[in-house]
């Protein structure tokens, strides 16, 4: 069966869109045009400007398309949707915005000593990670998938942990975070088995453990979370094998593989990163140590 059963406000969320508009020409007018109301501002790189655009365009082709319909039908999805909305489009919002905003905005007096304490480097990585996978326990899972007001305030928590999650390895503003060498692989690493309980849970059950993609009535709740419900009643639908051949174990277990696969990928790219890092610093050392200047001034000039 198509999604397009839906209709064009379910799956292609306009006024999603235009919010997401709203908020880049916000973001455009703030590092731009009302800069200089900020201390110590600076011109916006083509680097932030690129990063920012890329998070919108990343959370609307995951939240405000059809990806969000089919979140909402198939568990592979929402897991997808999951892994790129908290392992890649929060460190490109994190990359997009200045550091002089960030500066601005993390040291306001109620957001301050929140931001302090949460994004000390083994609070925000047990955080994200134990929320996470208490999300993910089904009894949880199934409550929060068919409550609207629990889905939204779970995505914003889940949303902010990401952040201070990402914050102690990007780290734009706070000097006061020291994360470097050993101590950000082990960072990494530590976040990839924080994470393998839940995604193991999900991979290895031997049965279907989420009501809301094998049952039917509350796999229809769930679903009425991004599609309307006059929409709804006007359709005879039984269950996700209306929209695809796979089994609902396997769709499962696929969600929890997908999972892996892109905070394998992401971190893996971190990872690079970090050892191209250390190469630059380690070439630049390397011709700090062979200059000598008290040999080289006493070189005659030819």
């Amino acid at each position: 069966m198509p999604l397009g059963i839906f209709g064009f406000m379910a799956l292609w969320s306009p006024f999603f869109l235009m919010a997401l508009v709203f908020v880049t020409v916000l973001y455009f007018l703030i590092t731009i045009k009302w800069r200089d109301g900020f201390k110590e501002s600076e011109k916006l790189t083509v680097k932030q400007a690129s990063f920012f655009l890329s998070s919108m365009i990343l959370l609307y082709a995951i939240k405000g398309s059809p990806v969000e319909v089919l979140s909402g039908i198939l568990f592979s999805a929402h897991m997808t949707q999951m892994a790129f909305l908290y392992l890649v489009f929060t460190p490109l919002l994190i990359l997009g915005i200045p550091t002089w905003l960030w500066k601005a905005m993390i040291t306001l007096p109620v957001v301050k000593p929140m931001f302090t304490f949460m994004t000390k480097p083994l609070i925000s990585l047990l955080s994200f990670n134990i929320v996470f996978s208490v999300y993910h326990i089904p009894l949880v899972f199934d409550n929060v998938r068919t409550d609207v007001t629990l889905h939204g305030l779970t995505t914003i928590i889940l949303f902010l942990l990401a952040v201070f999650m990402w914050w102690p390895l990007i780290n734009p503003v706070d000097d006061d975070i020291e994360l470097s060498g050993l101590k950000r692989i082990g960072y990494i690493l530590g976040s990839a088995v924080l994470l393998t309980p839940a995604c193991g849970l999900i991979i290895f059950a031997e049965n279907p453990i989420y009501a809301t993609y094998y049952d039917p009535n509350e796999w229809l709740k769930a679903l009425s979370l991004c599609v309307p419900v006059s929409t709804l009643e006007g359709l005879t639908l039984t269950g996700p094998e209306l929209f695809t051949s796979m089994s609902t174990l396997n769709d499962q277990q696929l969600g929890g593989v997908l999972m892996k696969i892109v905070q394998e990928i992401v971190f893996g790219v971190v990872l690079f990163h970090l050892f191209f890092q250390w190469y630059r610093k380690d070439q630049e050392q390397q011709e700090k140590l062979s200059y000598d200047p008290v040999v080289d001034s006493t070189i005659p000039e030819q």
